[in-house]
């Protein structure tokens, strides 16, 4: 990792040096030779680091000379770090005293003090490294002043080819399969079609391919088959001359490209060919397209098969989805490991040596390349004690032979561009199996200076989400959970973390709690424990290492995972106090504040300091005198305050407190931290107020929550109001906004939030807090307060809570990009804005609405704009709840064109019904919940339901989504049904009465789990019609419940062969 941190800090200095300001104290101090002398041997030092790694493999002296220049290099930045520090503490405090006046930076007083104490390590800085400097001429280094990123190593793999034995391949057979219907599809709209198998080094992506390439199946289909090795090199000629090659079995001789593509054209042409371009790590999409434009002769049919690591390579050649290969099954792996150890003989005959075995199988996850490295170095070791020594000296160890798995991994390392290389590497200080946010991720790489940017309109965090997609298209992180757009979390699976902790070496350690020494040279900690004694028993030997930059406590997992759902959704206050005493005692008691003063004091060079979770019920003053701190985590601790002392931390780009449930306010001075970007402050239920002058910190990208303070008559002096958000327009994510029912000046406040310009918020709330009335103004506009907070038309998510309005704002049909909406507790509303307009709405969910008569008032299609019957073309999940006067949802009772009617209380047949009437539906609406919307009588229908869960709730809404007209007090499920829900997987049925018959619901052709709550009747189930019901389809489990006449089941239901269970 050297080349890549050393590089990336290099950089960093260089761009330093090169700044305005730099320049300006340089010249003021007297060292503006000096500066620009160190700028020319950073930059000579850049140059040779490309040769410089290399060479130290082969090389101790070299290796020697990259470990002082290491040093040296993160020195100079640290001091020119401190140097910008001082400037930003100077210029505030000149703000503060003089607000009207010119800064006195660079008055005669301050050019004294501070060239006095700086100008002689400057000096001396430059020395050292221009030492370091000369001594590259000892190891002729070659200089390469070019960034890393733009250079592809070009050490060869093994040339692949397309022979495999079948007894060779195991636990392949579904891939296979899935691979060749592929291959055998005709149906393809192109006549030559790309496919793409992407996984991770080691999955066996190689061998899969050989053994379809031989299928016999696959031989007689296509006419000309072709197998090349395309490597990191994609040199289209050289591609094309293996091409022809494997197609003629002769090498073409001195052909120029024009020839070459003629003889391969004339090749494939009107041939149904398979090609196999194996082991593609070219993501240049013109150097493709080239290729690509030679292959399109082929018949319909024709098929070009591609091996990657990477699922860019896959975005850019495939023309059908990727196919990802996962690793193997834990039957096949093992089946794997006794071939690999046992040969022929396939059954391990000692019980301890096949628990062993079955270990260390565990450990190589399902990835074949590391099951065979490991069985091939087994099949010479015969006993315990052997196999017990490569188990517990675990996989990194044992995969570093010749030809392992980390030197294939480390392969795919080392086609990484510069940039990737240390944001990859400093995964490594969270331990396995760690779900990691990446959100946190990239704010802990841009807190350590791995990002860079030359548009100064781009944000670091843009461009680190960049590196992390990069990443994991490389398939450096998997298991992926992506939260409806807004957030991933994600592993790294364990032989990938081995790889990354072979190259962080010194850099990045996770501390063992029995540790009894810590690297002094060490850069990165992470302490994956619970044992906050350790940190006072340990201190002494932590202290030696005291250049650290980043101080990580990634020991509790259940915190880290509770702090992303806290922040993507409401957490009650239940729910954490629940949490909070199962897994918050687990820290073992507090840190002493005494030990924690002499971290702080001694760690003067961090960047990133994570104390959460452990129980503080103070922040000591102490942290203000960390001048180089990015990144600070106080998240689940017990203060109330913080101490003024962090105003301090002008570098600041990271503030997280998430669930400090006692915090009540926020420094005063916060203005100060003008470089904050990102302050998390989810879930501390008790803060009171926003601090005045929030609204300078024209950085910020993260808010999650803004209150108003709930006092009308005090002064705002101190207190900051909704126009704080007025400047605020690098705000992204989400922002929950509180006691909106005691903002003052409400139409002219609203306003000034500026919400409408805020084009990067996702997620918006805005909450009234209805049951807290007391001292509200009876006046009060909530209706233009609402108006006023209109959102950017590309906002995602809409929650609204206690409104006190009659009507809500017309902005919302205008939000076009709303893909969730909550509506609840507006007790005075009656009827919701045309919402038809929300074509991209998923989700809507309306709940506690007392007035709420209609969802609409318009004319459900004329609102639409559109003379189709069919609404809300992307609605999957509506719930209707505690609506009690909600009747329908539109208001008017007959639209004039034929297309929809009301409830008529006649009965007809479905036919007569359906010719007469046809009534608007959802054509995506996959799940349906209403609860107690006793009123409720007409609604659209719903075709492809999955879930649909009616509780406390009349039977008419059902009956008339189904075009249905029946008496009010059904009995049985209406014959109509079966036909119309012909998708339903779930039906929950609560407190309907009278029903007797579940005869109807056994037809429901998909219907998988059914749940009767509250029907008293049911008991008096019919068995008349028990012939029919041997025909029943797919129901699995049937719940009873609250039903407590019912003394025994149905005898009709034994019919029913596919229940999984009953109850």
């Amino acid at each position: 990792m050297a080349d890549a941190i050393l590089y990336g800090v290099a950089q960093s200095i260089i761009e330093r040096l090169g700044s305005s300001t730099i320049q300006q104290i340089g010249s003021i101090w007297g060292v503006k030779d000096e500066l620009e002398k160190m700028n020319r041997t950073v930059s000579t030092i850049r140059a040779v680091l490309h040769d410089a790694e290399e060479q130290q493999v082969e090389s101790h002296q070299v290796k020697d000379w990259l470990l002082k220049l290491r040093d040296a290099v993160f020195d100079a930045d640290d001091l020119l770090s401190e140097f910008s520090t001082h400037v930003l503490q100077q210029k505030e405090m000149d703000s503060d005293k003089m607000p009207n006046k010119v800064s006195t930076l660079f008055s005669s007083s301050n050019q004294f003090a501070f060239g006095l104490k700086m100008a002689p390590k400057i000096k001396a800085m430059r020395k050292r490294l221009d030492d370091i400097a000369k001594d590259r001429k000892n190891f002729q280094l070659t200089l390469e002043d070019r960034p890393l990123e733009t250079r592809v190593l070009t050490r060869g793999r093994d040339q692949t080819h397309s022979f495999v034995r079948k007894e060779e391949v195991i636990g392949r057979e579904e891939d296979k399969k899935a691979i060749i219907d592929l291959l055998l599809d005709f149906d393809m709209e192109e006549n030559v079609s790309f496919i793409s198998i992407v996984g991770m080094g080691g999955l066996g992506k190689t061998t899969l391919v050989q053994y379809v390439y031989n299928d016999e199946e696959v031989t007689a289909y296509f006419d000309l088959k072709m197998w090349v090795c395309v490597s990191d090199v994609f040199d289209v000629k050289a591609i094309v001359e293996k091409i022809i090659e494997s197609a003629t079995k002769k090498k073409p001789q001195n052909l120029e490209m024009d020839q070459l593509q003629d003889v391969l054209r004339k090749n494939l042409n009107q041939k149904k060919y398979l090609l196999v371009m194996d082991d593609v790590w070219n993501e240049d999409e013109e150097r493709w397209c080239s290729l690509r434009t030679l292959l399109l002769d082929g018949s319909k049919g024709s098929k070009v098969l591609i091996t990657t690591r990477t699922k860019l390579v896959a975005d850019i050649t495939s023309t059908v989805s990727p196919y990802f290969l996962e690793g193997l099954a834990e039957n096949q792996s093992w089946s794997l490991f006794k071939q690999m150890t046992l040969g022929k003989k396939q059954e391990i005959d000692n019980p301890n040596l096949e628990a062993i075995g079955m270990d260390i199988v565990e450990k190589c996850r399902g990835v074949p390349l590391a099951i065979k490295i490991i069985g091939r170095v087994l099949y010479f070791k015969k006993t315990e004690a052997e196999w017990l020594h490569i188990k517990n000296n675990e996989l990194t160890n044992v995969t570093q032979l010749r030809d392992g798995i980390i030197p294939v991994l480390k392969w795919s390392y080392n086609h990484l561009p510069s940039h990737l290389k240390c944001c990859f590497a400093y995964c490594s200080l969270f331990p396995k199996n760690y779900l990691i946010d990446k959100f946190t991720l990239i704010q802990l790489w841009v807190a350590q200076g791995f990002i860079q940017s030359s548009e100064e309109n781009l944000q670091l965090e843009d461009v680190a989400n960049e590196y992390f997609m990069d990443l994991h298209w490389r398939s450096f992180f998997q298991e992926a959970v992506e939260d409806q757009g807004r957030n991933m979390c994600f592993k790294m699976h364990d032989l990938i973390h081995d790889l990354a902790q072979s190259i962080s070496r010194i850099e990045c350690t996770l501390v063992d709690s029995k540790a009894k020494n810590v690297n002094e040279k060490v850069r990165h900690l992470s302490f994956p424990f619970c044992h906050s004694s350790f940190f006072k028993e340990n201190l002494t030997l932590l202290v030696k290492a005291n250049k650290i930059r980043t101080f990580i406590l990634t020991s509790n997992p259940h915190l880290n995972s509770f702090a992303e759902a806290s922040y993507k959704q409401s957490v009650d206050d239940d729910d954490f106090i629940s949490f909070a005493s199962v897994y918050l005692p687990s820290m073992e008691g507090r840190v002493e504040k005494s030990t924690l003063k002499t971290l702080i004091l001694t760690f003067k060079y961090l960047r990133v300091f994570d104390l959460h979770g452990l129980q503080m019920e103070a922040v000591p003053k102490f942290v203000g005198k960390m001048m180089h701190l990015r990144y600070l985590d106080l998240s689940y601790n017990y203060f109330e305050f913080l101490p003024g002392s962090i105003t301090r931390l002008v570098n600041l780009q990271t503030l997280k407190l998430i669930h400090c449930q006692k915090l009540r306010e926020l420094p005063k001075d916060i203005q100060k931290l003008v470089r904050l970007k990102h302050l998390h402050i989810n879930g501390c239920k008790k803060l009171t107020h926003m601090s005045c002058g929030l609204g300078q910190l024209t950085c910020l990208q993260t808010l999650s929550l803004f209150v108003v303070r709930k006092d009308l008559e005090g002064s705002s002096k101190h207190y900051g109001e909704l126009d704080e958000l007025k400047k605020l327009n690098e705000l992204r994510g989400k922002i929950e906004i509180k006691n909106l029912a005691w903002v003052k000046d409400a139409t002219s406040k609203s306003k000034a939030a500026n919400l409408k310009e805020k084009q990067h918020l996702s997620e918006l709330e805005l909450v009234w807090n209805p049951d807290d009335n007391v001292g509200i103004e009876a006046d009060h506009d909530d209706e233009g307060l609402l108006d006023g907070l209109q959102p950017h038309q590309s906002l995602k998510l809409l929650r609204v809570e206690g409104y006190r309005g009659v009507r809500f704002s017309s902005w919302l049909s205008s939000l076009t990009n709303l893909v969730k909406l909550r509506v609840e507790n507006c007790k005075k509303c009656q009827h919701l804005p045309p919402l038809c307009q929300l074509q991209s709405l998923e989700e809507l969910h309306v709940r506690k609405m007392d007035g709420l008569e209609y969802i609409s008032d318009q004319d459900i299609i004329a609102s639409s704009g559109s003379s189709s019957t069919k609404i809300f073309p992307s609605l999957r999940v509506l719930f209707l709840e505690d609506c009690p006067n909600l009747k329908e949802w539109w208001r008017r009772d007959i639209v004039d064109n034929g297309d929809v009617a009301t409830t008529s209380t006649s009965t007809s047949s479905s036919h007569q019904y359906q010719q007469q009437i046809l009534l608007p539906y959802f054509p995506r609406l996959a799940a349906l919940i209403i609860q107690d919307c006793s009123k409720l009588t007409c609604m659209p229908l719903f075709p492809n339901l999955y879930r649909f869960s009616l509780r406390n709730a009349s039977w008419k809404p059902s009956q008339q989504t189904m075009a249905m007209t029946m008496n009010t007090d059904i009995e049985s499920l209406p014959e109509e049904w079966p036909q119309n829900l012909i998708s339903l997987e779930r039906l929950d049925i609560w407190a309907c009465p009278r029903l007797t018959s579940l005869f109807r619901f056994m037809h429901l052709p998909s219907l998988k789990n059914l749940t009767i709550a509250r029907c008293e009747l049911v008991d008096q189930l019919s068995d008349d019609t028990e012939c029919h019901l041997r025909k029943s389809t797919c129901l699995q489990t049937l719940v009873f419940t609250g039903i407590s006449k019912l003394e025994s089941l149905p005898t009709y239901l034994q019919h029913v062969t596919n229940f999984g269970s009953t109850i």
